[in-house]
C-alpha cells in the first residue's frame, strides 16, 4: 500500500520521472527543475521514501548538509487484467537501454560513452563487451552491427501484431564530424533485413541538446531520429517504404522475443560508420524504442 500511495500523486511521479531521468538530485535541484516549493518536495519525497522507491543520503555542502535523492528503481509495474485489455486496439512500448544489445560484431573506429565519460578503450572493438557498456548512451562504429533482443508484449496482452516499429537517433559516423557523409544503415528483424535507411552525414554544426559539456563539439553531436516499421503491406522508414517485407515474414507470434539489428554492411554502396543516440546525447531524450501495434 505504501507504494501504491508514493504512486498517488503526480507531484511525487514527476519527482520519480526527474530522478529517473537527470540521476541523482538535491531537494533544493529538484524544486527548481520542477518549479514547487522546497516544502513542497521535502514532504514529498519522505513519502517516496517511506514506500522504498526513493533513497536518501546526507553529503556536505558548502553550508551545512544537503539531501541527495536516488530513485531506487528503474521501472514500476502495476498490472491489471483489465489494463492489459485496453492495451488492445493501440500499441505496447519498450524502450531498451543502448548497451543492452544482445550480441555485437564492430570494426574500428569504434566506441562507446556514457553521459559521464568514455567506456574502456577507444577503437577497440573487444571494449563492446565491457560490462561498463550497460550505461552507454552513444555508440560508434564503422562496419558491423549491435543486436537487440526485445520482449514479445503481445503474448502477455493475449493479443495479435499489426505492425512493429523501432525507433532511434542515428547518424553516419567519421573522424571529426561532416554533414556530407552518407552512410547505409541497414535493419534486420528476426534476422530478415527489412531494408536501408541512407543518413546524409555526421552532424557537429551545434552542440546536441542532451549532449554532456565534456563531449568535445568536434565529435558527433546528434542524429536523425528514425521510424522503422513492418505492417502487413511492407516495411517503412518514417512512411516511406524500404522493401516488401512484411510482418508474416517475421513471424511475431512464434516467438516471445523480437530480435532487432542495426549495422552496416559490407557490400554497402555508402559504407560510412554509425552513430547511435540514447538518453543522455544527440537531439532525442530517448534509448532504441520498439512499438508492437496490435489489432
Amino acid at each position: 500500500m505504501a507504494v501504491l500511495k508514493g504512486l498517488a500523486s503526480p507531484v511525487r511521479v514527476r519527482i520519480l520521472k526527474l530522478l529517473h531521468e537527470k540521476g541523482a538530485q538535491n531537494v533544493n535541484d529538484i524544486a527548481g527543475v520542477l518549479d514547487l516549493p522546497q516544502s513542497t518536495v521535502s514532504s514529498n519525497v519522505q513519502i517516496l521514501e517511506e514506500a522504498g522507491l526513493v533513497r536518501s543520503e546526507v553529503q556536505k555542502a558548502r553550508k551545512g548538509n544537503q539531501k541527495i535523492c536516488h530513485s531506487a528503481f528503474d521501472e514500476v509495474l502495476v498490472a491489471f487484467k483489465e489494463d492489459i485489455a485496453k492495451v488492445k486496439g493501440g500499441h505496447i512500448e519498450v524502450s531498451m537501454p543502448l548497451g543492452l544489445y544482445t550480441s555485437c560484431d564492430v570494426t574500428a573506429p569504434c566506441g562507446l560513452c556514457t553521459p559521464d565519460g568514455i567506456v574502456g578503450l577507444l577503437d577497440v572493438p573487444d571494449t563492446f563487451l565491457d560490462p561498463n557498456r550497460m550505461r552507454a548512451a552513444l555508440i560508434w562504429f564503422t562496419r558491423g552491427h549491435v543486436e537487440y533482443q526485445f520482449p514479445n508484449n503481445t503474448k502477455l496482452a493475449n493479443g495479435t501484431a499489426k505492425a512493429v516499429e523501432f525507433s532511434m537517433e542515428l547518424s553516419s559516423e567519421v573522424p571529426g564530424t561532416s554533414a556530407d557523409w552518407p552512410s547505409d544503415i541497414t535493419i534486420w528483424v528476426n534476422g530478415t533485413e527489412i531494408g536501408t535507411w541512407t543518413s546524409p552525414g555526421d552532424y557537429g554544426d551545434k552542440r546536441g541538446v542532451y549532449t554532456p559539456d565534456w563531449w568535445k563539439l568536434k565529435g558527433s553531436q546528434y542524429g536523425k531520429l528514425k521510424s522503422f516499421k513492418v505492417d502487413n503491406t511492407g516495411s517503412y522508414v518514417d512512411g516511406l517504404k524500404m522493401s516488401d517485407v512484411t510482418l508474416k515474414s517475421l513471424d511475431i507470434a512464434a516467438h516471445h522475443s523480437i530480435r532487432m539489428r542495426v549495422g552496416i554492411k559490407d557490400d554497402s554502396i555508402h559504407p560510412g560508420g554509425i552513430n547511435i543516440f540514447g538518453r543522455g546525447f544527440g537531439n532525442y531524450d530517448q534509448d532504441i524504442v520498439m512499438r508492437i501495434y496490435q489489432a
